[in-house]
């Protein structure tokens, strides 16, 4: 594959024969292996607590807290998500980070992203890593902040002898401790590796093109409920393109997001702290900016006909209610730390609830225009 310039990338034969050698593996002896010998159910049940812990040091770890400084952990909670980061076989959480911020600083620029949604599937999933493309070449000075984490860099410069004695030496003690040493080495060895990198890569590929866009139309993020739940919470990446840097993904209740939840978790046994949220008006705000751009865009398509000419006129009222309102609500978060009088923090849930019933009325609107 070439790279933007029309030149053919360099073959990473480290990476390439890394990926096809354990799918051929996985694929060839994991049903060989259960055919002839059958799995117990400890190789199943170390299988998915594997598949867990390493996705979810992926998310809460080298995502949401390496990548996003989306909240503080205790240095307990760190070396857990190193260790089993580095399980997941998908780089140091320094070089993991660089990536994933210059991917947020430049996403769709094929150019720039390392992962761009914009040259394809293929690329986006794994493409980007089977060869040695110019914007995949870490940039360090993104990551100066994590530089100054000492166990961080511990796992940076110790990352292949951590990456191998998680891979092969603690499946095959667990194997033996279970009395199913081939067993729980091929499902939480093998087959887990191989499943923990295509959920991740789901997150840069199928996120980006399957779904809706409900907070951010600008760029190819999208929220899919489904996709969140192989990536565990992942999936609403739409919102966390928009909100990087809130510790949720799945900001509504009812979202499947396992890792918001592990957070909160961890906020409350003390292991985490500073977990930063997005203001709920601030989340309306961004719903509602979508919802005009749609409805601006879906009017532009119709000729201006008299049934179009008054909805053209009641979204204008809208839009209008809508900046009074956003308005109104900055002038008072300016004197929020200042004055907290009940009647501040009353005017300002109130306008939140106008924006929550502006969305209801955008949703009509729109259904009429459609």
């Amino acid at each position: 594959m070439t790279d933007i310039s029309g030149k053919v990338a360099p073959r990473n034969w480290t990476t390439t024969l890394m990926f096809a050698l354990t799918f051929a593996a996985a694929a060839i002896l994991v049903p060989w292996y259960g055919f002839w010998q059958g799995y117990s159910a400890a190789a199943w049940i170390w299988f998915g607590l594997l598949v867990v812990a390493n996705e979810m040091s992926i998310t809460c770890g080298y995502h949401r807290l390496y990548a996003h400084a989306s909240y503080e952990a205790h240095p307990v909670l760190k070396v857990v998500y190193l260790l089993f980061g580095a399980m997941a076989l998908q780089n140091s959480a320094l070089l993991w980070a660089a990536g994933h911020r210059v991917h947020h600083k430049h996403i769709d620029d094929n150019e720039r992203d390392p992962y761009s949604a914009g040259r394809g599937f293929w690329f986006s999933h794994i493409g980007w890593m089977l060869r040695e493309y110019p914007s995949g070449v870490p940039d360090l000075s993104t990551v100066r902040d994590l530089q100054r984490d000492k166990l961080l860099m511990l796992q940076h410069r110790f990352y292949l002898p951590i990456a191998l004695t998680m891979n092969i030496g603690l499946p095959l003690l667990l194997g033996w401790l279970s009395g199913d040493l081939w067993g729980v080495f091929l499902l939480a060895g093998l087959l887990r590796l191989v499943v923990s990198h295509h959920f991740t890569f789901f997150i840069n590929s199928l996120a980006h093109m399957w779904g809706t866009k409900p907070y951010n139309e600008e760029n190819t993020a999208r929220d899919n409920g489904l996709i969140a739940v192989l990536t565990f919470g992942e999936g609403y990446h739409n919102f966390h393109h928009m909100f990087a840097h809130d510790y949720r993904n799945g900001v509504r209740w009812w979202q499947f997001d396992p890792s918001k939840w592990f957070i909160s978790i961890m906020g409350a046994l003390g292991l985490a702290k500073r977990l930063k949220r997005v203001p709920w008006f601030k989340i309306q705000r961004a719903l509602l900016d979508a919802q005009f751009m749609r409805a601006h865009r879906q009017l532009a398509e119709h000729p201006r006909r008299a049934q179009f000419e008054h909805l053209r006129h009641r979204i204008a009222e809208e839009y209008e209610a809508f900046v009074k309102v956003v308005a109104e609500w900055s002038q008072l978060r300016e004197h929020w730390i200042e004055d907290t009088r009940s009647a501040l923090h009353a005017r300002l849930r109130e306008l939140e609830s106008h924006l929550q019933l502006q969305i209801r009325r955008m949703r009509i609107l729109q259904a009429q225009i459609a």
